[in-house]
């Protein structure tokens, strides 16, 4: 599957944003589909499944997170871009958590929405992959013999410090919520300002300015994600 060659389910219950949408990705090269709900999002998905979903949570019949509930519940791992008027960080973390890959908060700039789009089907086939070594600018991480070099250098890291940034590498592109880190690195709910020092000890060895970093970027009040050149 190539980017351009890829087909994105739009749900909006707004014929203009569906629309915008519609003209903004055709002229990309994307194949189309639309649904105004959340019962024909699923419908449609299951009858002709897309690479990418870009699903509104605010649907007439449902609440979005319940369509990406259904969808992670069975079994399908499509990408999901929510694209929503919220913007209380509530509503992105528990998006999120559930399974979707990435927001946009309306307006959208389309540059931004592309750009998006375009780093959620390069995460998806990266997954397909299973690379055994990950590169983004200066950053390289090779996950079988689990090391770490920046600029060319090797970086020692600490187990911990080692198994966020192996997770942040396994997703690279994608948004992890504080929640989805803390638990797949400390097995379970521990203060989130333990995983604030540990990002922030990382950010020392592998950022060049880690005031200004440009590997680990923050969501604010949401988690963390790994820019994916």
């Amino acid at each position: 599957m190539t980017t351009n060659a890829a087909t994105i389910l739009v749900v909006d219950d707004e014929p203009p944003i569906r629309r915008l949408l519609r003209t903004s990705l055709a002229s990309q090269g994307f194949q189309v589909t639309e649904a105004s709900n959340g019962e024909g999002a699923l419908a449609e998905a299951g009858r002709s499944p897309p690479d990418l979903v870009i699903l509104d949570l605010g649907l007439p019949d449902m609440d979005g997170a319940d369509v990406i509930r259904a969808l992670r519940e069975g079994g399908n791992a499509v990408p999901i871009l929510v694209l929503s008027s919220r913007a209380d960080e509530h509503g992105k973390v528990e998006a999120l958590d559930l399974g979707a890959d990435d927001y946009v908060t309306k307006p959208f700039g389309t540059a931004e929405l592309f750009a998006r789009i375009r780093a959620a089907l390069r995460h998806r086939l990266q997954q397909k992959g299973e690379p055994p070594t990950f590169r983004s600018g200066d950053l390289e991480v090779d996950l079988v013999r689990r090391v770490v070099c920046v600029r060319g250098e090797e970086v020692k890291l600490t187990p911990k410090e080692y198994d966020i940034l192996r997770m942040l590498v396994a997703h690279a592109g994608k948004v992890l919520t504080h929640r989805m880190l803390m638990r797949e690195v400390w097995g379970g709910e521990t203060d989130v300002q333990y995983l604030r020092i540990y990002v922030r000890q990382l950010r020392q060895k592998i950022e060049a300015d880690p005031e200004r970093p440009y590997h680990i970027l923050t969501e604010t009040g949401v988690g963390y994600r790994l820019r994916m050149d």
